[in-house]
């Protein structure tokens, strides 16, 4: 794991999001164009109201400017409940086929009385070793 890895932060309606991607030389492949990244994702409730993860939406982007979406339900095969002062934590992955690209997208919360709302993912880059300067 590359230890000098950024920390990025976001807070929307006292829900902070924060991400730390991780470039991983073991499972990538860059004579192949294959460059995979971990990203360790941490939700923190900071308002006074409980509420849930619904939906992601995640928009990838590599430095070729081609665009992956990805929706569905819940993060790693969970809907996680956060009450005040909780956070939930976990890690995932993103193949490119490219020696980088950026990510950004949004997570789709509840509260208990049906209100959804969106809260915003920090764009984080994913630059791998591979990258050159052209």
């Amino acid at each position: 794991m590359n230890a000098s890895a950024s920390n990025y932060e976001k807070v929307t309606k006292n829900i902070s999001v924060s991400v730390r991607p991780f470039y991983l030389e073991e499972q990538s492949a860059p004579d192949e164009d294959r460059f995979v990244w971990a990203y360790r994702v941490n939700i923190e409730n900071r308002g006074v109201e409980t509420v849930q993860l619904l939906n992601r939406h995640w928009r990838i982007t590599d430095k070729f400017g081609r665009l992956q979406e990805v929706r569905g339900p819940g993060v790693v095969g969970e809907q996680p409940i956060l009450r005040p002062g909780e956070s939930f934590e976990y890690t995932s992955g993103c193949p490119l086929g490219a020696p980088s690209g950026i990510m950004t997208g949004s997570y789709q919360m509840t509260t208990p009385a049906g209100e959804r709302f969106d809260i915003e993912i920090p764009a984080f880059s994913l630059d791998s070793p591979h990258e050159t300067a052209n």
